[in-house]
């Protein structure tokens, strides 16, 4: 759920508005010395690309987070398509997933030749609705039209409620991808966001503004051996040069052998190293991330919001601090006098259903109610690690001015 992006221009200023202006980011990547030092090692070595490092981080995320393996590559977009790839979906298949993501969530199924549904989202958890998704189950198994595969999403780095959404999964025959591009360092009910345990793929991003960055990045988590070996060759054009995948017995050591239509989704080992640096400060990060979260749940205790609830069964990594308004006509107002203001505000994210290239499917307002009605209130505060008490200070102070 890559929800930063300079390409797409995300996160821009608005009209008339400078870089500079914004004082406060509402995100932004922490690069210390050992991250540089852990690179330049990689820019003087033998190998930029596919060397060493790309396996090492792999083996060091899915050490992490207690997965079998895992598949680096240059994007989480690109390890969504491998892993919808991966679990065959094509043409006559459908997918369904949070309206409340960003759009490659969706895309992913459409990369595929397949069709996009969406399941509403909890008011509260911001989740995707496990009462929502059995009904919609049980109207679906009625007509015959099931979806092949469900990418729950962790919206804002808290787990969703796995336990239910990978039984109802397993009832009607559904594969599950996790969406956990805002959750590396989040538990769930005791287990590590990523170990696959409700789950056939879970997918990461490390772009900048998420908890740990390799630049641009992404991973696919699996416990399934057959769902590596065709996630590895979607990564690399389908190409292989493992004898026991191929046709023909080996040439010499020069021979390879394209079984399949790939990608060139390779993550570099530049970035790999990046990553390896990076994770080891997780935690660290995790943990202020939540510090910051209890100091903003505190000072808005008598405000007119609504803050993101937490529970000991749902450990968030916050990679996104959401707050809604209660009154939603002031909206608009309140977001662009915080901007003017130099407060980095977002919002994530507009219901994928309302884009204009989704309406063409027949998806309109009125569709996802509790969607539609989060759009309407929400709010994305800056909260990032290097963020300072006293910065975060100020957007307390302006965001209390705004609603008053």
């Amino acid at each position: 759920m890559d929800d930063y992006s300079g390409a797409a221009g995300l996160d821009r200023p608005q009209s008339g508005q400078n870089w500079v202006d914004l004082v406060i980011p509402y995100g932004k990547q922490e690069i210390v010395q050992a991250d540089i030092d852990a690179v330049i090692e990689v820019l003087t070595s033998d190998f930029l690309t596919q060397g060493p490092t790309v396996p090492a981080f792999e083996h060091a995320v899915s050490a992490r987070v207690g997965v079998n393996y895992g598949v680096a590559v240059n994007s989480a977009t690109s390890a969504l398509h491998i892993a919808c790839l991966a679990l065959d979906l094509g043409p006559g298949d459908i997918l369904w997933t949070s309206p409340i993501t960003f759009v490659a969530s969706a895309n992913c199924a459409l990369y595929c030749g397949a069709s996009v549904d969406f399941v509403d989202i909890d008011p509260r958890t911001l989740n995707m609705c496990p009462e929502a998704l059995k009904s919609k189950l049980e109207e679906a198994s009625q007509r015959n039209r099931l979806p092949k595969v469900l990418i729950p999403v962790h919206m804002c780095g808290r787990p969703c409620e796995m336990e239910e959404v990978s039984a109802l999964a397993k009832a009607y025959g559904v594969k599950v991808i996790e969406d956990a591009s805002h959750a590396i360092g989040s538990c769930y009910r005791g287990s590590p966001v990523g170990s696959c345990k409700y789950s056939d793929i879970t997918v990461f991003s490390f772009h900048p503004v998420k908890i740990v960055t390799t630049a641009e990045g992404g991973m696919a988590l699996t416990n399934n051996a057959d769902l590596l070996a065709k996630m590895r060759l979607f990564r690399s054009h389908g190409v292989t040069r493992d004898e026991s995948l191929m046709t023909n017995p080996s040439a010499g050591p020069w021979y390879y052998e394209q079984m399949i239509l790939g990608w060139n989704y390779r993550m570099t080992d530049i970035q790999a190293a990046l990553g390896v640096s990076q994770l080891s400060r997780l935690s660290d990060y995790v943990t202020r991330r939540n510090e910051l979260a209890a100091r903003y749940e505190q000072a808005f205790r008598s405000e007119a919001l609504d803050c993101p609830i937490r529970d000991d069964a749902h450990f968030s990594s916050f990679h996104l601090y959401v707050v809604r308004l209660q009154n939603f006509k002031r909206h608009r107002d309140i977001f662009e006098t915080l901007r003017a203001e130099g407060v980095g505000v977002n919002l994530h994210y507009i219901p994928v259903h309302l884009q204009p290239f989704y309406r063409q499917f027949g998806f309109s307002e009125g569709d996802y109610p509790n969607a539609e009605d989060y759009y309407r209130r929400a709010i994305s505060l800056p909260l990032f690690p290097a963020m300072t008490s006293q910065q975060q200070d100020t957007v307390v102070e302006r965001v209390r001015s705004a609603l008053g």
